[in-house]
């Protein structure tokens, strides 16, 4: 009895091996602000300052981009004015009266981060630079619900009312990623460039996407530079469980930026994966079922122990087991007198241990067991030495 006594109390005092796991440590970030999500729920896994105002530089071109892919006809030919040509920056070298197809410029503009071909776009799609700067902003809110984001010009040249915030500018990126042209664009590393004045190759300025910085998975990217703004970066990439989108602005090296993406890609494959909320599930809450309006969702998720909770109001939310809300998606009420329901269950993946609270209680309750009955054969025992004494 005291050996299973020491047994017991021996297992009980090592409580790492059973305690809950701890929160992941967020990633360690010198920019000024940053943010990564979820590239195709939207879900948000780290901020810092997301919602401050900031300047995006080249950034900017990420939605001069989508605007034109989704407003204009990219067979269109552009004529170059003079102004385009005289702009300052990094130029792909357009020549005044030049012709170029609107696909080019974009082109031109996305992977080797052209003024001059950002200037075009603009003047083709809307004539002047008051114009264009009133139909992207309205558009940016419109389509890409940016709430907190003013551009004057489509190139990120410094303008005090030019300025955005991080969380801004990866919604604009994840929108714009669904778009397959934007898509195959933003992830080029290099092409032939054949114009009027400049015949050569042009490569995507982003370190991390040619490889100069290794990092496995990345898809698509851009950088940006002015004074004020310091060193911005947009990147994409991804793994088997999940699609990220990063934006690091302000730092003052670009070693800084490409360090702080690396740990905001690293923090974000390390911890999160997406799922998708099917069409056909149905969850009930409280007499009421609820639906995804017959679309399938992304739902990102922890990787090891989650909850899954429905409100009142009929938002699923996703929980971290500290309770953090990793992602919250407004659901349907089914009013159909006839329902399949489904509970959402939390599912382990094959092969990992789960570990917490749940874990130890059944321990405890197995090992528990084992001492009542040995307790109990003990008693018997006596019980039968004592009656043959009699």
């Amino acid at each position: 009895m005291k050996k299973l006594l020491a047994f017991i109390l021996l297992l009980f005092s090592f409580p790492t091996a059973y305690t809950a796991a701890e929160e992941p440590k967020d990633p360690a970030i010198i920019s000024e602000a940053a943010i990564v999500t979820d590239s195709e729920s939207g879900a948000v896994l780290y901020a810092k300052n997301a919602d401050k105002k900031m300047y995006p530089a080249s950034l900017t071109k990420i939605a001069t981009a989508i605007y034109a892919i989704e407003n204009g006809d990219l067979k269109d030919i552009a004529t170059i004015s003079k102004k385009a040509a005289e702009i300052e920056g990094t130029r792909v070298y357009l020549e005044e009266g030049e012709k170029v197809p609107l696909i080019k410029l974009v082109q031109g503009m996305l992977i080797n981060s052209g003024n001059d071909a950002a200037w075009s776009i603009a003047e083709h799609l809307d004539g002047n630079m008051k114009a264009f700067s009133e139909n992207l902003n309205h558009y940016l809110e419109e389509s890409a619900g940016l709430k907190n984001t003013h551009f004057v010009n489509p190139h990120g040249l410094f303008d005090e009312n030019h300025y955005t915030t991080a969380g801004d500018l990866v919604k604009l990126t994840n929108y714009a990623l669904k778009n397959e042209t934007f898509r195959e664009i933003y992830g080029t590393k290099e092409m032939k460039w054949a114009g009027k004045s400049w015949d050569t190759t042009i490569f995507t300025h982003h370190r991390m996407l040619k490889g100069e910085v290794p990092f496995e998975g990345v898809t698509g990217g851009k950088t940006g530079f002015v004074d004020e703004a310091k060193q911005t970066l947009a990147t994409s990439a991804e793994n088997d469980s999940i699609k990220l989108t990063a934006i690091v602005l302000k730092a003052e090296f670009k070693r800084d930026i490409y360090n702080d993406t690396k740990n905001l890609l690293n923090y974000g494959f390390s911890n999160f994966e997406t799922s998708t909320l099917s069409s056909t599930d149905v969850f009930p809450s409280d007499g009421k079922t609820y639906t995804t309006g017959g679309e399938n969702v992304a739902i990102t998720l922890p990787k090891g122990i989650y909850e899954e909770d429905i409100t009142s109001k009929g938002k699923l939310q996703i929980k971290n087991e500290n309770g953090r809300i990793i992602q919250s998606v407004k659901l349907l009420e089914d009013k159909q007198d006839e329902v399949v329901t489904s509970q959402l269950k939390t599912e382990k993946e094959p092969g990992k241990e789960t570990t917490g609270y749940y874990g130890r209680a059944g321990l405890i309750i197995f090992l528990f067991g084992i001492f009542i009955l040995i307790l109990r054969k003990n008693l018997k025992a006596k019980a039968r030495r004592r009656r043959g004494r009699v």
